[in-house]
């Protein structure tokens, strides 16, 4: 399998688990077919498109390749209709996003390393197409999105998109380092969940009153 073949396999598989991810949180908010197909394409498709944009890729693959609007509005009929087999839909949108998370940050970062793109700007890149649906998905659901959380999620893609930069850099960027670095960035993000990580937060004093 070539790498431009593998490449398009994990941008789509993305695509899919993102757009369930977001199809799942609108189910839960009772939105309508329209609204959880909506939600699902911002969810699955926000990211890719700032990458392409940053890279110069217009127009971006998300509206050039029919394959990726069709998996995402797919996807998420799929999990509207679906939807009452799918147990504990806070944990199935947890799980997905996190594969989503892994996937787009390493799409993202070979992408823009293959647009000649400087190492550090290709992190950024990589992170901010990993975290660009999400956060689509939580402001159109009403949520405040988990980046600006203390959980640990644009960290674990950073992660990511710096371990596949230094893979680049030692010529390792195969298929297999990096699916290595796809599940260090899903790992991360799941472990964070379970032992509770996160990032620290300014401690707020209550305001001086003076003397009395």
């Amino acid at each position: 399998m070539s790498t431009s073949t593998a490449l398009l396999l994990a941008d789509l598989t993305g695509v899919a688990v993102f757009a369930a991810s977001g199809a799942s949180a609108a189910v839960a908010k009772r939105l309508d077919l329209f609204g959880v197909v909506f939600v699902g394409f911002v969810a699955a498709l926000g990211g890719g498109i700032f990458r392409d944009l940053a890279i110069g890729e217009v127009p971006p693959l998300a509206f050039a390749d029919w394959r990726y609007a069709a998996t995402a509005a797919l996807t998420a009929v799929a999990v509207f209709w679906l939807h009452p087999q799918l147990a504990r839909l806070r944990t199935t949108v947890l799980v997905l996003d996190a594969a989503g998370l892994g996937l787009f940050t390493v799409t993202g970062t070979v992408k823009a390393l293959e647009a000649q793109v400087p190492a550090v700007g290709a992190c950024v890149i990589g992170m901010l197409t990993a975290i660009g649906g999400g956060l689509g998905r939580d402001l159109l659901t009403g949520e405040i999105p988990v980046v600006l959380r203390r959980e640990i999620y644009a960290v674990a893609a950073l992660a990511g998109a710096v371990a596949v930069v230094v893979l680049d850099l030692l010529d390792r960027a195969g298929a297999v380092p990096l699916t290595v670095a796809t599940l260090l960035v899903f790992g991360l993000r799941l472990i964070a969940l379970r032992r509770r990580w996160s990032a620290p937060v300014a401690m707020l004093r209550p305001p001086s009153t003076g003397p009395t």
